[in-house]
């Protein structure tokens, strides 16, 4: 029988500091829970936030989310959105903290629960205990599965000969990778082409991710191909503690002919600077439905090396 040894408060404003004091030294959280993140687009859902603290009140987890029409989401606005705990938070106490949730969310009239977990390979040591309690304690079953492209840098793969043949092109072209701060120019590229392929805009916005960036400038980072000074592709880099995501990716036609995107992450991924960390993830292949592959897409970022990682989504009704 589980003896309640955890309490559940609300996050307010007034716990921001506590709150990122926490994520900061979490062994599964990222800056995306970081409340200068997260708050960015505080206008746009409900914040239902939670933090659990054990019997002596010491904070012990976070549940960045937020509610919509009755359902508690872990979090609508971020990629992932799991239980945010600490390296010395046990297996015993995330039972604890679902088992208190459950009756919690219930009291509050929400019977319905989705959790957006935290892929392993932002992890700085082992989390799954979340998992565990989802399945014992909610009753959970896997709503989607994501399928996203990463590369474990300890031990790559060769790219195949059609990336090596677009670098090869791409140093004959002249094409230089650098840093930039040139957003506009980029947001540009992006806007035509995910209007042209797909008839929809990119989730920021240029003013969005630069004030994002201004806030996290070690962790938000823009890569540029350019031809005669002339931007012509790019990307831009989400870098936690173990992985480089790339969150947007984009060419404009002259940089698809000409192999920008071969040689922009051959040099990120061989870059020396980014040497210590241990993934490199592509992010998605797939579209709101899990079940519609991108094959383009997925063959593109496997001929890097890529290989499958799962952003799972997990279901729970009361």
């Amino acid at each position: 029988m589980y003896k309640k040894i955890i309490n559940i408060e609300r996050y307010t404003a007034e716990k921001a500091a506590e709150w990122d004091e926490f994520v900061a030294k979490s062994k599964n959280g990222t800056f995306l829970f970081d409340r200068n993140y997260m708050d960015y687009h505080a206008d746009r859902f409900a914040d239902f936030s939670l933090m659990f603290y054990n019997d002596k009140h010491k904070l012990c987890a976070l549940l960045p989310a937020n509610i919509d029409d009755g359902t508690l989401y872990s979090h609508q606005g971020l990629t992932y959105g799991g239980l945010v705990t600490d390296g010395k938070t046990k297996a015993e106490t995330i039972i604890g903290c679902f088992s208190e949730l459950r009756g919690y969310l219930m009291s509050q009239g929400i019977s319905r629960f989705i959790y957006r977990a935290i892929p392993y390979i932002y992890f700085t040591q082992p989390s799954d205990e979340d998992l565990y309690a989802l399945f014992t304690v909610c009753n959970s079953h896997l709503l989607e599965r994501d399928i996203s492209s990463t590369i474990y840098l300890a031990d790559r793969l060769g790219f195949i000969e059609s990336r090596r043949s677009g670098i090869r092109k791409a140093q004959r072209e002249g094409l230089t990778i650098a840093e930039s701060e040139d957003y506009h120019t980029f947001w540009d590229i992006l806007e035509a082409n995910l209007m042209e392929q797909h008839g929809v805009k990119p989730v920021h916005t240029v003013d969005e991710i630069m004030l994002l960036h201004s806030r996290f400038p070690k962790n938000i980072r823009l890569f540029v191909a350019q031809k005669d000074g002339k931007t012509i592709g790019g990307t831009v880099l989400y870098v936690t503690s173990t992985t480089i995501h790339s969150q947007y990716i984009s060419a404009s036609h002259e940089g698809k002919n000409c192999g920008a995107i071969d040689l922009l992450f051959d040099h990120i991924i061989n870059d020396e600077a980014f040497s210590n960390y241990k993934y490199f993830d592509f992010g998605k292949s797939t579209g709101k439905d899990c079940h519609m592959l991108n094959r383009n897409l997925l063959f593109q970022k496997e001929g890097f090396g890529a290989r499958a990682v799962c952003y799972d989504t997990y279901e729970c009704t009361f």
